[in-house]
């Protein structure tokens, strides 16, 4: 593309850089931590009622996964 840029492959786990992660533990931590399961079907519903929980919280997830140094000023 351009000449003066150079992409890096993202380490294995980069939470710094891939703040995805930083979400991903959040629900792991939260709603999923010391659960058994029934079956698939209730790991796939769990994961629904977590991810839902957590577009509920007004901010939760710009809050977690911005970077002041990933924006333009």
């Amino acid at each position: 593309c351009f000449s003066n840029v150079t992409l890096l492959p993202l380490p294995p786990y980069s939470p710094e850089l891939n703040p995805v992660e930083q979400l991903w533990q959040q629900i792991k931590q939260r709603f999923l931590s010391n659960t058994t399961f029934q079956n698939y079907d209730d790991v796939i519903e769990r994961s629904y009622q977590a991810w839902n929980e957590i577009l509920s919280e007004d901010g939760f997830i710009k809050n977690l996964c911005s970077r002041e140094w990933s924006f333009l000023v």
